[in-house]
């Protein structure tokens, strides 16, 4: 089965809010998820839905798959290089910025590759128990 790419490197927003929206279409039918993108208020909604639908689009073009059957199989966003910045502050001192960046990730595909682990969402309780205490 084919599983098809798209990126957006250096993008200037922090991976950590993309993922936010991320967790949101993991596993949905790429029109499901185009139409959710498209009514989130998020700048990182915008910069996802760019990169799902270039990815749809190398599907379309590249691979002659059919939009109607593609799913968001893997969605992932990785840190990139921080751009580090000064503010002045009182008795002069300094104070750091960390402009942060990002790396966004989209892999459309057939939905037999979708994995099992992007349909479930993780279930903070339950890992709490695995780790904690039994229950008698």
């Amino acid at each position: 089965m084919t599983k098809v790419k798209a990126q957006a490197k250096w993008v200037r927003i922090s991976a950590r809010k993309v993922r936010i929206i991320m967790d949101l279409i993991r596993g949905k039918a790429a029109g499901d998820a185009v139409r959710l993108l498209k009514v989130m208020p998020h700048k990182a909604a915008r910069i996802v839905e760019k990169v799902l639908l270039s990815a749809v689009a190398n599907a379309k073009n590249n691979y002659k798959l059919s939009e109607n059957e593609l799913f968001v199989t893997e969605i992932f966003a990785d840190s990139a290089a921080m751009l580090k910045r000064w503010q002045a502050r009182a008795k002069g001192r300094a104070f750091p910025i960390k402009k942060r960046t990002s790396h966004v990730t989209v892999y459309v595909g057939p939905k037999a590759e979708v994995k099992e682990q992007a349909l479930r969402p993780f279930d903070k309780t339950q890992g709490k128990q695995a780790q904690g205490k039994e229950e008698i």
